[in-house]
């Protein structure tokens, strides 16, 4: 009986319920010692004095580390597009080398101590003088000064057909819209946090990474010796979604200082420091513009971004993605623009770019459709493509029409009374609305081996990332499968990077890129065995006279690191000049709206989702859920304050950072069509990522439909609509 859909529990439940699973901050070590950051006051500058005299004289301080003492530490590599892994650095700053300051918040000392009351005490007490220099750090006065973020292999700046401007001018009915998105962060259960020792010239480190190899490979580069010295430990991370992606100052600073005092140093982040020396979503303004003539058919649509990096790095979000999928226009033209800032880099967070992107083009839709007087889901299925619009490429998989004809006759979207303000319950303002989900799908090289035991019993092992998403379920349930074995009698080895290498969580590519591999290596082991359909495999190994059979798969095999890799990237692309793939989605929501107060409440929610082939139930459940849920926080709450004269984040805390809570969160029902695309491992497409597309659009919607008030800005706060 196969094992895959099936909603079996995660196998690392028990130890976190437990508490038996340790995360980062939980190994201890003989002479353990704990550290602080001192963070900068100015958004620019040059140090001019450090004052670590008081600091120093506290009792159990280990040491004071600033650019005047810390050991030497090579800069980050720059970013190349054939070597991936360059991508890993949140920033250019070679921490503790230099009297520089680029951002308000940047690490210019770190403390150790023998506990971390001291560590934190002494670190308060460092006094820092500077030289300030003109910075600039408001995203709204440097909107018009960004640049053309140019194509490249990673992201796609322009793109181009037709002359969407003249369709635009010549459209029977038309919107020229602007929307804007604020600073996000993202908040992860457990804050970033790192314990390291070094024995010699070996460094162990436990960090809460959504990347072992990346780290790893960044690590040793940075401290000058072989990427086998260092060892990557993370099989319990409380959470990433984007944020713990890159290497961050806390990491690096964590291994210098356990360098530099020669004891083991763990370094955890207080919740204020993620904000201050960790990059969260960038902000945006978009223009998009529809033209349609009478018959509802688009003819032009024009899609341009400004968003924000560092000056010291972050990396363009592809905000207008989606753009080049979701219709079928006649004309299209898309433009992302960059602003540099002397802020932390922006970091990926959840669906970046497309998270964003879709609130700008399904808000215009949506207002599209009612300058027709169309229904927004006819409106829709009237624009959706049989091809890619933007250039002609077949969709590998696309059943979006599906999941909205499914969707709203579950949700009950033929009671919807079109017009604004229509529809009551009691004193309350009843609204509905929808939006499209849209996020590519991914596959990566990833490396395993899998061992099969006379006994029956089942390893798999690969250096793939745990951050709660049931990723160690969803590889055993497809290794049980593809042997025949039970679900139990598979075991996972991940989270180290003593095992085979795998590709980051991120992007909703972990599954699918791990699971090609799983499925080639279990191929190749019934080979070996020369196993039929049917056949007991632990009996075949029995017969064979072995204890176990062993097979590997993956770009690694056979290849250096950086051929392989390079190999698989080229085939990767030669896939994409093919098809578009992706997941996608269908979200309903319904709202209610005090009429005095202008109080939002979400009262229903139902999102049908065409995801490729499901792996288990259970966790992809949770994973569209926790998408819609951050997408709630995206539309009504949530937004990083970033004081536009100093660069200083003002609310850098769950205090003041309003994050949804149970009351602000609906019944969610969540479904999927649960059919493969035919190519990708198992046809699955990634289910991490696309539930939050779309939701902010979806919210909008139904507020509009409520009040008759359109918001363009995020988020949709009682102030804008009283």
């Amino acid at each position: 009986m196969t094992m895959l859909g099936k909603p079996l529990d995660r196998v690392d439940g028990g130890p976190k319920t437990t508490g038996a699973a340790k995360f980062s901050a939980e190994y201890p070590y003989p002479g353990l010692t704990h550290a602080a950051l001192v963070h900068a006051t100015v958004s620019r500058g040059r140090i001019t004095g450090i004052e670590t005299t008081a600091a120093a004289a506290v009792p159990g301080v280990v040491a004071v580390l600033t650019h005047h003492n810390a050991p030497p530490l090579k800069p980050p590599q720059k970013v190349s597009p054939l070597n991936l892994a360059t991508l890993v650095s949140g920033s250019s700053v070679n921490y503790l080398q230099a009297d520089e300051v680029h951002w308000d918040g940047q690490p210019v000392a770190v403390v150790v101590a023998e506990t971390l009351d001291a560590a934190r005490e002494a670190a308060s007490l460092v006094r820092v003088s500077y030289e300030v220099l003109p910075a600039i750090v408001d995203f709204a006065a440097e909107e018009d000064n960004a640049r053309p973020q140019p194509n490249s292999p990673i992201s796609q700046g322009f793109a181009k057909k037709g002359d969407a401007e003249a369709a635009l001018a010549a459209a029977a009915v038309s919107v020229d819209l602007r929307f804007t998105t604020p600073p996000y962060h993202h908040n992860a259960i457990e804050p970033h946090a790192t314990t390291a020792v070094w024995d010699g010239d070996r460094l162990t480190v436990h960090d809460a990474t959504q990347s072992l190899d990346w780290f790893q490979r960044h690590l040793a580069r940075r401290f000058g010796i072989p990427v086998a010295n260092v060892r990557m430990l993370a099989p319990y991370v409380g959470g990433g979604f984007g944020g713990k992606g890159s290497i961050w100052a806390g990491t690096i600073l964590a291994a210098l200082a356990a360098r530099a005092t020669g004891r083991p140093v763990r370094l955890m982040l207080t919740r204020e420091g993620v904000y201050r020396t960790v990059g969260g979503r960038t902000p945006s303004t978009q223009r998009v513009a529809l033209g349609a003539g009478a018959d509802g058919r688009l003819t032009a649509l024009i899609h341009t971004s400004v968003a924000r990096t560092g000056r010291t790095g972050g990396n363009p979000e592809q905000i207008t993605s989606q753009s080049q999928h979701l219709y079928a226009a006649d004309n299209i033209l898309l433009r992302q623009h960059i602003a540099e800032l002397d802020l932390v880099p922006n970091t990926a967070m959840r669906a970046p770019g497309e998270s964003i992107g879709t609130f700008a083009l399904e808000s215009a839709i949506n207002e599209l459709a009612d300058r027709l007087g169309a229904d927004p889901i006819e409106f829709r299925l009237r624009n959706e493509p049989a091809v890619n619009p933007l250039d002609g490429k077949q969709f590998s998989h696309r059943m979006l029409r599906e999941a909205y004809e499914l969707g709203a006759q579950r949700f009950g979207w033929a009671a919807r009374s079109p017009e604004p303000g229509s529809m009551r319950d009691g004193r309350w303002l009843v609204g509905m609305g929808v939006a499209s989900a849209y996020h590519p799908s991914w596959q990566f090289a990833a490396n395993v081996t899998v061992r099969l035991s006379a006994d029956g019993n089942v390893l798999l092992r690969c250096g793939f990332q745990e951050m709660g998403m049931g990723g160690a379920t969803a590889q055993a349930q497809i290794t049980a499968d593809a042997l025949g074995v039970p679900f139990d009698a598979v075991h996972v080895e991940y989270g180290d990077s003593t095992l085979p290498t795998a590709p980051g969580a991120g992007g909703s590519m972990q599954t699918a890129s791990v699971a090609g591999s799983v499925l080639a290596a279990c191929a190749k082991l019934r080979r070996a065995l020369r196993a039929g359909e049917g056949d007991d495999l632990p009996e075949l190994v029995r017969r064979s006279g072995k204890s176990f059979v062993e097979s590997a798969v993956g770009a690694d095999t056979g290849l250096g690191r950086a051929a392989g890799q390079v190999r698989f990237l080229g085939k990767m692309l030669r896939d994409r000049r093919r098809w578009v793939k992706a997941a996608a989605g269908a979200h309903f929501c319904e709202v209610r709206v005090d009429p005095d107060t202008a109080e939002v409440r979400l009262s229903r929610w139902l999102g049908m989702f065409d995801v490729g082939r499901v792996i288990n139930a259970k966790t992809t459940a949770s994973q569209l859920r926790g998408g819609i849920v951050m997408g709630i926080g995206m539309a009504l709450s949530e937004h990083t304050l970033v004081d536009p004269r100093t660069g200083r984040i003002m609310n850098p805390g769950l205090g003041e950072y309003h994050v949804p809570v149970h009351a602000d969160v609906p019944p969610i029902d969540v479904s999927w069509l649960d059919e493969p695309d035919p190519t990708m491992p198992l046809g699955l497409l990634g289910v991490g990522e696309v539930g939050i597309t779309g939701v902010a659009a979806a919210i909008a919607a139904a507020v509009h439909h409520a009040t008759g008030k359109r918001i363009r800005d995020l988020p949709i706060t009682l102030d804008k609509l009283l």
